[in-house]
């Protein structure tokens, strides 16, 4: 199926600016129209240095540019008073116990959030489309708060919020259930809470696998959308890019990310999504379940 014949869903690629190599790999495929959205992490230099190319292009392949919000692993760019030990944000696992604990230093989690969407209009000179999070850190207790009251007190109800959760009958069918049944739990009570500060959600979330070559990549993402024509808001998110000697000093997801590139540059990719009956489409062109 083509055209008016296909159902929009959204196809994002996660970690805009994480590196050049990266950075490249996104703005090929939001050419080739296999992407329909991205997350920009706004603390890193390859924001700065390659925004205005994405800016460019999306003025005629229309996509989604949001705030991949990064708590985690980076270096912070606000002071990050007791988030932030040796000026880096501390591992998933770290802020993951403080947030489940009510231990997290929230006000400073606000002024990195804060710092970040500064960074993302200084370089778009827009507010950004959508928010999501690094290794999902959005969802996390406490941290969710945060993020919706930034988001809908800066900017009203106009930006979405990535949602994590996923019917898990319906993840039980594809790769990476267990992650998927860990995070849905994390993204319990998320979507209401948006929908009362007036903010958008997808309503399904998909493309987990746990990085190996165990399962090609190809199977990955034929199983995210099989059913995806006619679920809602569907959400599929990526993590294609090259491999380069930035990445591989920021960043420990390398060769998965070349695997996720070919295939979705590819024709198969192209094949696949005509037979799934969809089409790679903003947010805005997406109907609610």
């Amino acid at each position: 199926m083509t055209g008016s014949a296909t159902s929009p869903i959204v196809i994002c690629a996660d970690d805009f600016g994480l590196s050049s190599g990266v950075s490249a790999g996104i703005i090929e495929l939001i050419t080739l129209r296999r992407l329909s959205a991205t997350g920009a992490m706004t603390g890193l230099p390859g924001w700065r240095r390659h925004g205005d190319e994405l800016a460019r292009l999306v003025r005629h392949a229309p996509a989604d540019v949001g705030l991949h919000l990064t708590l985690t692993g980076q270096r912070p760019i606000s002071r990050a008073q007791d988030l932030a030990a040796n000026e880096r944000l501390p591992s998933i696992g770290t802020l993951t116990r403080a947030a489940l604990t009510r231990t997290l230093p929230l006000e400073a989690v606000r002024a990195e959030v804060k710092a970040q969407l500064d960074a993302f209009e200084d370089v778009w000179g827009a507010p950004p489309d959508f928010l999501d999070g690094h290794q999902h850190c959005h969802i996390l207790p406490g941290i969710r708060r945060v993020v919706i009251e930034e988001l809908s007190g800066r900017y009203g109800t106009s930006p979405w919020l990535r949602s994590c959760g996923e019917k898990l009958q319906r993840a039980a069918r594809r790769t990476g259930f267990a992650k998927a049944a860990v995070i849905d739990a994390f993204n319990t009570g998320l979507r209401a809470r948006a929908a009362r500060s007036g903010l958008t959600t997808n309503d399904s979330f998909r493309g987990f696998y746990d990085f190996s070559d165990r399962v090609p990549y190809a199977q990955v993402f034929r199983g995210s959308i099989v059913d995806a024509a006619g679920s809602g808001r569907v959400l599929v998110h990526c993590h294609p890019g090259r491999v380069d000697a930035e990445l591989v000093a920021l960043d420990p997801l390398t060769t998965p990310r070349e695997g996720e590139l070919a295939y979705l540059a590819s024709a198969a990719c192209g094949e696949d999504l005509a037979r799934a009956g969809v089409r790679p489409a903003r947010f805005s062109e997406l109907t609610a379940a």
